[in-house]
């Protein structure tokens, strides 16, 4: 569907009426305070955004009130899409339209701490350990009753949908994951890497001191472009591509889900004691056995494995794509077409 200059979206607003608003009118009364009507003109370069993110639905999942996108037949073969940080939904706009297409229905929510994705109680702890993003898609799956699906991600995304390929292969229909497998543990991060990784890591020490949360939620939208910026470095995209993902920084709860995603990794921050099973069978770094396709794009200058560093990981059906061109970190965003390729690929493997 064309993406007309006068279509508006909901909009969160600046963190500080945010709050004003969260002292008298509880969960239900931020979500309808907080946003309002924005308009984004259509960018140079035309990229059509599909009403379904720009009208997402609502579901109570879990801990959460879960925002998401939809597109294609509700009886079509199912795709979860997850994106990372610090982007949003709007990452797959293009491939998810790709795959609507063919026939796939296919869901995009935002991830706890972003967008229209809201916790239920003010009394439930703002944890971003892996374990417990991991739980909330399992509860989006159960809210829209989905026993099993094909589940794609990157970033953030990608260690969600690597740990319910791993926890829960039953549900787990197939794998797409950009930068292959990234489950880790607290354990793992004990140890040292090269100076060079150390230092491409910079924020996760900066988030690990008062100054860096600080900081970010004074600077989070120009600190996000500067991870969109050093993260894809040959990609050009318009500030009106920006400013769409940005919004959905822009949430009470998304400067506690990041410090707390980054310091649980380090060992600076306590996870919660109902997630330590599961955090202890990640520690194993179990390996992956339903059929997966990872992914690596030639110019990603963020953190990042080696793909021979982990395809041992992976015990069904494999196969890796790098994909050249320039495309860094945001695969999604930026090679749409070959991350749609993927989706279909990995389903006709299963069919």
């Amino acid at each position: 569907m064309e993406h007309h200059p006068n279509l508006g979206r909901r909009r969160f607003l600046s963190i500080a009426s945010i709050t004003i608003a969260a002292a008298g009118l509880g969960n239900a009364g931020i979500l309808k305070a907080a946003t309002k009507e924005s308009q984004f003109p259509l960018t140079k370069v035309g990229h059509q955004i599909p009403a379904a993110f720009e009208h997402t639905k609502q579901v109570k999942a879990g801990l959460l009130d879960v925002g998401y996108a939809e597109l294609g037949p509700q009886n079509g073969r199912t795709v979860i899409l997850l994106h990372g940080w610090p982007y949003d939904i709007h990452s797959f706009a293009k491939s998810a339209a790709i795959l609507a297409t063919k026939g796939f229905r296919v869901i995009i929510p935002h991830l706890r701490g972003h967008g229209s994705t809201m916790f239920l109680s003010s009394d439930t702890p703002r944890n971003a350990q892996q374990s417990a993003l991991a739980l909330d898609v399992i509860a989006l799956m159960d809210a829209l009753k989905i026993g099993k699906a094909i589940i794609g991600g990157f970033d953030w995304g990608a260690r969600t949908a690597g740990i319910v390929a791993a926890l829960w292969p039953e549900r787990c229909e197939a794998l797409v994951s950009v930068s292959g497998y990234l489950i880790g543990s607290q354990k793992a991060n004990e140890m040292p890497l090269s100076p060079n990784a150390e230092q491409a890591w910079w924020y996760q020490f900066y988030f690990a001191t008062e100054r860096g949360r600080l900081g970010y939620e004074a600077n989070r939208h120009d600190f996000a472009k500067l991870i969109w910026q050093t993260a894809s470095p040959k990609w050009q995209f318009e500030d009106a591509e920006f400013e769409r993902s940005a919004v959905s920084l822009n949430h009470p709860d998304h400067v506690a889900i990041v410090i707390h995603n980054y310091r649980w990794r380090l060992g600076l921050a306590h996870g919660e004691p109902q997630y330590d099973a599961l955090e202890k069978q990640l520690t194993t770094a179990p390996f992956i056995t339903v059929p997966t396709i990872t992914m690596e794009g030639d110019a990603n200058a963020a953190p990042h494995p080696e793909p021979s560093a982990y395809s041992s990981k992976f015990k069904g059906r494999y196969s890796h794509r790098t994909i050249s061109g320039g495309i860094g970190h945001n695969l999604p965003q930026e090679a749409p077409q070959a991350f749609a390729d993927a989706i279909i690929e990995v389903s006709n493997w299963i069919k």
